[in-house]
């Protein structure tokens, strides 16, 4: 019975598995219509392949050697074409829609063009094209998502905004204030980075909002251009900055930094401490703008906060390390006068990269007192404020031009709401957002506003990154070794017990039993009871026990416990009281 009611239930589940709508199964067999072949006046078109015995990966793999190459309609382009043919890719396999009214008119345009170029030399790799149909969607969407397990992200997606405030006069010398605003830590999904680089971002938009004001008259114009510089791969040996500088310098024909730039200010972990560091490559000449500048800051430093300590760091870049320590090494070299200002004296600190980097960690205090010695540095240096006898103690951002608490507080809550970590910014709909929310805030206040977005080569990327970096984990409540220990012995004493007790019962039973069948056959009891019976007794109840069938067909299997029992019989066991009852 209960053999049938499993094969029953078992026949019902490979039903309902036969019946419902698997999105994939282990094998599955489809048509697909190869490419066409053919040579015309001595010239050879078409593919010359046809096997193809391969693992399917998608288009956006950078590696492709002996792989078959499964795409779209929107993916199939004359650059990825010809890039698996470059890697020596086994087969290209593309998808064909039902329903090709759907497809857009670009993508119809752009997939003829690249059919075109395609058919008009030869190949080796086979090329093949199949109608798409449920399991073929499952597979593509399968191989795009196996893409992202691996390589997320072979390209860093360096996101510039360059807003400038034009000074007064022709051929002036530029300022650039710059800083990186992605985050770092152990777990990039928990990389807040108030500190570093939050502060940074926070006083540079601030003084963006400041100097926008004294621009915006001709009389408080000064005779310098600022430019506000947030790169984003700062994290990362400063790839954005990197990236910015080479176009402007080596494929642009003109651009500020080929003008006179007086220096490069970069700010990097300012919220916290009483320390202000200046991080320099090389000790700034007297009488160069960066020298001028260093001085201004510490006379602001001297008349308005005496107790922040003021210092110069000197390190040389080494050119066999394949990192920069800072950002303004960057600048430094290409021959550009830069430095970084922060709080912190080592470059390898652990407080400029950890996931306890939040806004706990952050002194709004100190992070405004910071944000006002830069701006005054820079106004007396712009204004040449110390060369017109001014007081050493005068303040220029006061009143409207104030730093307003309400504003860096918001605008560090803002930045520190989710992780900023360089390989989340081009994924999640909230961290584009955050970008294209420094870029609104930019142009907010400035007028000329560029954004740059640069991709790695994919052929030779700088860096690659790999993805599922938040992944479910489960976690189970146990009780510790010892208890299992215990729980054992229990169960083994229990069944020992269980045990002892079975086999008493048996031979128990079985003793009782056999006394009822010699009984049964007329065993004389009287006779048993005389002088010297005992012998005698014992052989007939041994012969009874030896002779087999009893009481009908019933036979006996005598026990070790049985046998005990019968050489045990003495003349008070054959009594009466231990002989059943009719």
């Amino acid at each position: 019975m209960l053999l049938s009611v499993a094969v029953a239930v078992l026949l019902l589940c490979v039903q309902c598995l036969h019946g419902s709508a698997l999105p994939a199964v282990s094998s599955y067999e489809f048509t697909a219509y190869r490419m066409q072949q053919y040579n015309m006046a001595q010239q050879k078109h078409g593919c010359r392949g046809a096997i193809v015995v391969a693992e399917a990966r998608s288009a956006d793999e950078p590696s492709l050697t002996r792989r078959c190459v499964i795409m779209k309609v929107s993916d199939f382009t004359t650059e990825r074409y010809f890039e698996a043919q470059r890697q020596n890719a086994a087969a290209v396999l593309i998808l064909l829609p039902k329903n090709i009214s759907g497809i857009s008119h670009d993508t119809l345009q752009s997939f003829m063009v690249s059919e075109s170029e395609a058919l008009q030399k030869e190949t080796l790799m086979p090329v093949y094209v199949a109608p798409e149909d449920e399991q073929l969607l499952y597979m593509y969407e399968e191989v795009k998502q196996a893409a992202a397990t691996r390589t997320s992200s072979i390209f860093v997606r360096d996101i510039f905004h360059f807003p400038i405030l034009p000074g007064a006069g022709e051929d002036i010398p530029t300022i650039v204030i710059t800083a990186h605003y992605d985050s770092y830590g152990l777990a990039p999904w928990l990389s807040y980075g108030a500190d570093s680089n939050g502060s940074g971002v926070t006083i540079l938009l601030e003084l963006a909002r400041l100097f926008q004001k004294l621009y915006s008259s001709s009389s408080t114009r000064p005779q310098y251009h600022l430019m506000f510089s947030l790169t984003g791969g700062g994290k990362y040996n400063f790839q954005g900055t990197k990236r910015w500088i080479e176009e402007n310098l080596d494929h642009a024909e003109s651009s500020l930094l080929h003008d006179n730039v007086a220096f490069v200010l970069c700010l990097d972990t300012l919220a916290n401490g009483d320390e202000l560091y200046m991080h320099v490559s090389r000790p700034p000449k007297p009488d160069t703008p960066m020298h001028s500048f260093i001085q201004h800051l510490e006379e602001v430093v001297s008349s308005r906060f005496p107790w922040v300590k003021v210092g110069l760091v000197h390190k040389k870049i080494n050119l066999v390390e394949s990192t920069v320590a800072w950002e303004h090494e960057r600048y430094s070299l290409r021959r550009i006068l830069g430095f970084t200002l922060s709080h912190l004296e080592d470059p390898k600190s652990e407080l400029r990269g950890s996931i306890l980097d939040t806004m706990s960690q952050v002194d709004f205090r100190k992070l405004k007192r910071n944000g006002i010695i830069i701006a005054e540095a820079l106004a007396w240096y712009m204004y040449n404020l110390s060369d017109k006898g001014s007081p050493k103690d005068v303040q220029v951002f006061k009143g409207q031009l104030d730093f307003q608490d309400s504003r860096i507080s918001s605008l560090l809550s803002f930045l520190t709401s989710i992780p900023r970590a360089t390989q989340l910014l081009d994924k999640e709909p909230s961290h584009i957002l955050l970008v294209n929310s420094l870029e609104h805030e930019f142009k907010r206040y400035l007028q000329q506003v560029y954004r740059h977005t640069f991709r790695q080569d994919k052929r030779d990327p700088d860096i690659t990154f790999f993805d599922q970096m938040n992944q479910p984990v489960v976690m189970y409540r146990v009780k510790p070794a010892a208890f299992d220990l215990f729980l054992g012995g229990c169960i083994a004493a229990y069944l020992g017990i269980v045990y002892y007790g079975i086999q008493k019962s048996c031979s128990s039973a079985g003793l009782f039993q056999f006394c009822r069948s010699v009984k049964t056959v007329g065993f004389n009891y009287e006779a048993a009871k005389q002088p010297g019976a005992e012998p005698q007794c014992l052989r007939s109840v041994l012969a009874l026990v030896c002779e087999g069938p009893w009481e009908g067909n019933r036979s006996w299997t005598v026990t070790p416990g049985m046998c005990v029992s019968l050489f045990c019989f003495s003349k008070e066991a054959l009594n009466l009281p231990w002989l059943p009852a009719e």
